[in-house]
């Protein structure tokens, strides 16, 4: 059981992740403030798990007597500022699950708070930044990251696909020379050896592109997905009308299309896998490479982000940080069922 008299908020508990996190986090002995926007379905989910509700939107945010901020409601883009300079405001540390490149900037390249910022604080991107974290601990002197990973069996929630969604008409992205660099929607495709076997992979522009260079330094950075050779042809022929996708009518066309998702059940929840790989090479040319299995995405961002809430409110550090620098490249132990390979 936890002290259930610190009081940390979960934002955005109405949401397919948010719920998920705040039945685990109430198993736990915790009893989060539960908040969102939407007061009936925020207060029947408190009363039922025994935790306050309180409800507000974020141009009206109350943390009164609140220490820490669990903020689950994306799309980050749009959301993660206005919470975090309240969190600043209000002495409350803030954690988020954001996976959005553009938030992971805004919010570590922040100076002089004196509470904790931690985004990305599941599946984005604590796996992957400690496999980038390990694999620079062995090799100091690399000058190229490549992070893969391969889902097996799950799907989309609504938010991380209206979060997508956000960012759609903004294409792919790699980290070159230091500094991030616009490319088109699979500008790479590769065979990647996965510990479940080789696959195609196409470039992608997922968080690790910011944080990984945060947390290790190291100036090139590609991050790809493995799809089929399919799905790769289709964005490669889509990807010069991604623009018109970002006009607002169509992109909020598109949302509303979203929010008849739902997201994985228990089932994929409990049997879906994810394989991840990493690759570091030096400007001699030596490479060394490392596998990863971990337990399906939202499996793993419930109990990551809760274990890293638990580790925050126990020692907290003023400043900006990625999970790695955080909670050191081990942390991704701390969610049973992760697996490192070779």
């Amino acid at each position: 059981m936890h002290n259930a008299r610190v009081n940390w908020l979960l934002y955005g508990a109405n949401g397919y992740t948010g719920e998920l996190i705040a039945r685990e986090a109430a198993r736990r002995g915790h009893r989060p403030i539960l908040a969102g926007r939407d007061a009936a379905k925020i207060e029947p989910l408190a009363r039922e798990l025994g935790c306050e509700a309180r409800t507000f939107a974020l141009d009206d945010i109350r943390l009164d007597g609140v220490n820490l901020v669990l903020h689950c409601a994306g799309p980050f883009v749009l959301t993660s500022a206005p919470m975090v300079d309240a969190c600043v405001r209000a002495n409350a540390h803030y954690l988020d699950i954001t996976g959005e490149i553009s938030v992971f900037e805004s919010i570590l390249n922040r100076k002089g708070d004196a509470v904790t910022l931690l985004p990305g604080a599941g599946f984005d991107v604590v796996p992957t930044d400690c496999l980038a974290a390990m694999l620079a601990a062995r090799m100091p002197d690399a000058t190229e990251l490549l992070l893969a990973f391969h889902t097996r069996g799950s799907e989309l929630s609504r938010g991380t696909t209206k979060t997508m969604i956000e960012g759609i008409g903004e294409g792919g992205a790699i980290r070159r020379d230091g500094k991030i660099v616009r490319v088109p929607m699979a500008y790479d495709v590769r065979e990647i050896a996965f510990s479940s076997g080789v696959r195609t992979a196409m470039t992608i522009p997922w968080g690790d592109v910011s944080t990984a260079f945060h947390t290790t330094g190291i100036p090139n950075i590609r991050v790809y997905l493995a799809t089929s050779p399919r799905a790769i042809k289709r964005a490669k022929r889509v990807a010069p009308f991604l623009p018109i996708l970002a006009i607002k009518p169509i992109r909020r066309l598109l949302q509303r299309i979203a929010n008849r998702r739902s997201g994985p059940d228990q089932r994929k929840r409990e049997k879906g896998r994810v394989d991840l790989w990493g690759q570091v090479t030096n400007a001699s040319g030596k490479s060394i490479s490392m596998t990863m299995t971990t337990p399906e995405g939202y499996a793993f961002t419930v109990i990551s982000a809760l274990n890293a809430v638990e580790r925050v409110l126990a020692s907290p550090r003023p400043g900006a940080f990625t999970p790695a620098r955080l909670l050191g490249e081990d942390f991704v132990m701390s969610v049973p069922g992760v697996v490192i390979g070779a």
